[in-house]
């Protein structure tokens, strides 16, 4: 299993396919909704893509050291978006990975208890990894070796604000 480092062009360059995968498929979805923390970046992306609002539900398990071990599922008691009763219909549910799919399981069990107006929920992600349980409707690239992804954005995970000072001031005037 080796890792997968991912740059900042690489990244926008596979969402732009996961966007095109879900265009090909000819599916009509009412609304988008992403799942943060990893799914912010792509759902962000969708939402402009599709022209359409975006909706947030956070959900955390990757907790522990430093976010490489997964923990217990939390799921956010509520659905942010910026239009009212936005989520109905047919709902595109978007993360950047499947992993043990865990977590698309438990929201998407969540969403038929709690939003009685969806009536249909797909799922896109970037990456598949082959140890889901889960295999998601859209996505780029289908991981066989499971590898750990090092996504562009993860150098904030271990950031302080006094490495930021420095790297900042760094920059010059």
């Amino acid at each position: 299993m080796k890792d997968l480092h991912v740059s900042w062009d690489e990244y926008h360059r596979l969402i732009e396919k996961l966007a095109y995968n879900v265009y090909d498929s000819g599916w009509k979805f009412d609304a988008i909704l992403c799942l943060a923390r990893g799914g912010l970046r792509p759902g962000d992306m969708l939402s402009r893509i599709f022209d359409m609002p975006l909706s947030i539900l956070s959900t955390s398990s990757y907790r522990e050291a430093a976010g490489t071990v997964q923990g217990e599922l939390d799921i956010g008691q509520y659905i942010a978006s910026s239009r009212p009763g936005v989520l109905k219909g047919k709902v595109l549910l978007v993360d950047d990975l499947v992993d043990s799919g865990l977590t698309f399981k438990k929201v998407t069990e969540h969403l038929s208890k709690t939003v009685p107006a969806i009536t249909e929920v797909r799922t896109a992600v970037i990456w598949w990894k082959s140890c889901s349980l889960v295999k998601p409707d859209y996505y780029v690239d289908y991981l066989e070796t499971n590898p750990w992804i090092h996504q562009p954005f993860e150098e904030y995970d271990s950031m302080t604000l006094g490495k930021l000072v420095s790297k900042v001031e760094g920059y010059g005037k």
